[in-house]
């Protein structure tokens, strides 16, 4: 089983930006650290992001590391990159860095045990290896994305054409040219693959539970500042860009832009226009998150936010029953109270003629068959391909798969079967020396993930640091510290107009899910004052031994 001697200082799950951003933090402090990645390289989620079309939603130069080795020499050559471009990112990083040397790849992480006589983490590994890795400190950068769900289809073993989750899509190129292609689920892959697959199937039927709310990415190229729909966007130049990360720390999201200060109650008619107009123009999440915050809290404002969106882009869909399903008149649910996609072309692929809709709230889905889909309404639609953009499951994340048990053997799943418990989003009351990153109760799905995994990473190395300088060996969360965590997590959300839809950032995207908030929602500078607060008060809220 190996000797306390030949531990680790810290063992980190996930080369994504989080572990990657925390293990050269903590080489650079002097702690002895490793990543276990169950891939064959970095990117986290880039390396399953591979369907047709993925590309990530948060524009340059935001959506990387903000050490200055890292961007000064990488140019990004579109604002909104593609995997592609994202994976040449981190091969950059791991060239300037030399962080592959600590990482082993291919290495699924399975349990983890904590031995108070060591006070050591026993971490074993799916590599059929009888060793355990030994580590003082295990972080979990796996992520809120990477475990899929896939709904319990009758007879989906039975289809004996192509099916694929968009989150297991093949090495291998899928040619669908000319194929009948069925997609299930209109969330951000959805979108994705919808819009770039339908100029190039013979036929195309969307199986849609909820319209999504997409705005438009307006995309750019380096080498062409017009945007497709004329209006115009300019790439920042690399002297900008320590301005620019000094101003995502004061952005709620850890973005380039944040809310309107001005009230919505306080602007008139014609100045709440002018606003949406603006926003509107300049793309992405801008509608959302340059919006007036009342929009998120008040019924009204949500209103006024949904009928302004609801005319841009029902302008854009010709055939009236399409308009009604992809924008109908009538919210579903409150407006950004799920995560809206960005958009390229997704409304006009719905103008083609070999592109159909068909709501399953209306005609639920029955089975797979041998040759395709049986809905109620329509009966049997043949296929091809079957396409299942269903999303995840994201209470459970990467962390809640990994069989975690306390030094009573206690697992995480038992602590957490109430309802998930932590401080700061980051550590839980009696798992001592186990931290989390971009995960449950953080800002996580609220931000910007390499600005928040940066926030997380630099925190939990200072704790280190210091524990290191002060002679501490174990931390854990207090359970008080703990019970106001969460007191204060459900007290802002449920002042919000999220509790009412069903979402990831409650985790009832999944079917018969209990609800509950997931995710902090006081903003990165609320968070990063939290953080702030604990440190200065030397670390209250955890209890050392």
């Amino acid at each position: 089983m190996g000797s306390a001697k030949d531990h680790l200082d810290v063992l980190i799950i996930g080369a994504g930006f989080c572990g990657l951003h925390t293990l050269n933090k903590l080489r650079k402090s002097g702690f002895s650290a490793k990543i276990y990645e169950r891939s064959s390289g970095l990117g986290g989620v880039w390396q399953a992001n591979r369907y047709p079309g993925a590309r990530v939603d948060i524009e340059t130069p935001a959506y990387q590391l903000s050490d200055k080795e890292l961007w000064q020499d990488f140019d990004w050559g579109e604002r909104y990159p593609g995997r592609s471009e994202l994976l040449r990112y981190f091969n950059h990083v791991d060239k300037k860095l030399g962080l592959s040397k600590d990482i082993e790849f291919n290495t699924t992480v399975v349990s983890s045990r904590f031995d108070e006589s060591r006070q050591l983490w026993c971490v074993k590994t799916d590599t059929g290896l009888s060793t355990s890795t030994w580590a003082k400190y295990f972080i979990l950068c796996t992520g809120f994305t990477c475990t899929k769900y896939i709904p319990e289809y009758k007879g989906l073993d039975k289809f004996k054409g192509i099916w694929h989750h968009s989150a297991l899509w093949p090495e291998d190129t899928v040619d669908l040219t000319g194929k009948r292609v069925a997609v299930v689920g209109t969330g951000a892959s959805g979108v994705q693959i919808i819009q770039t697959i339908g100029p190039h199937v013979s036929h195309l039927t969307v199986y849609q539970r909820t319209p999504n709310m997409a705005l438009p990415m307006r995309q750019c190229s380096s080498s062409d500042e017009k945007i497709n729909d004329g209006t115009k966007w300019t790439f920042p130049k690399k002297d900008e860009y320590e301005r620019i990360f000094q101003k995502m720390r004061t952005t709620f999201a850890g973005i380039r832009v944040d809310f309107t200060p001005q009230k919505f109650q306080d602007a008139t008619p014609s100045e709440r226009r002018a606003l949406y107009e603006d926003i509107w123009a300049y793309g992405g999440f801008s509608f959302w998150l340059a919006n007036y915050i009342q929009t998120l809290f008040d019924q009204e404002a949500n209103d006024e936010a949904y009928g302004f969106w609801c005319e841009k882009t029902r302008a854009r869909i010709h055939s009236e029953e399409k308009k009604e399903l992809l924008a109908p008149m009538k919210p579903v649910h409150a407006w950004g109270t799920k995560h809206p996609s960005l958009e390229q072309s997704y409304y006009e692929v719905f103008n083609q003629d070999n592109v159909d809709i068909i709501d399953v709230r209306e005609s639920p889905i029955i089975e797979m068959t041998e040759t395709g889909i049986r809905t109620e309404k329509e009966g049997v639609i043949d296929f091809d391909v079957i396409i299942l953009a269903t999303g995840f499951d994201t209470r459970t994340g990467g962390m809640l798969n990994i069989d975690i048990r306390n030094g009573q053997g206690k697992s995480i799943q038992q602590h957490w079967e109430n309802g998930i418990r932590s401080y700061l989003g980051m550590m839980t009351n009696s798992f001592p020396n186990l931290f989390w990153c971009y995960g449950q109760h953080s800002p996580a799905a609220f931000s910007n993930g390499p600005h928040c995994g940066e926030v997380q990473g630099d925190w939990i190395t200072e704790l280190l640091l210091n524990m290191r300088e002060t002679g501490r060996e174990v931390v854990e969360a207090e359970k008080g510290s703990e019970d106001a965590w969460g007191k204060n997590i459900k007290e802002m959300w449920h002042a919000s107009l999220y509790p009412k839809t069903e979402s990831l950032y409650q985790g009832n995207n999944i079917p018969g899910r209990k609800p509950e908030p997931i995710y902090y929602f006081g903003g990165i500078p609320a968070y990063v004052a939290a953080l702030k607060n604990s440190k200065v008060n030397n670390y209250q809220g955890f209890d050392f031994k």
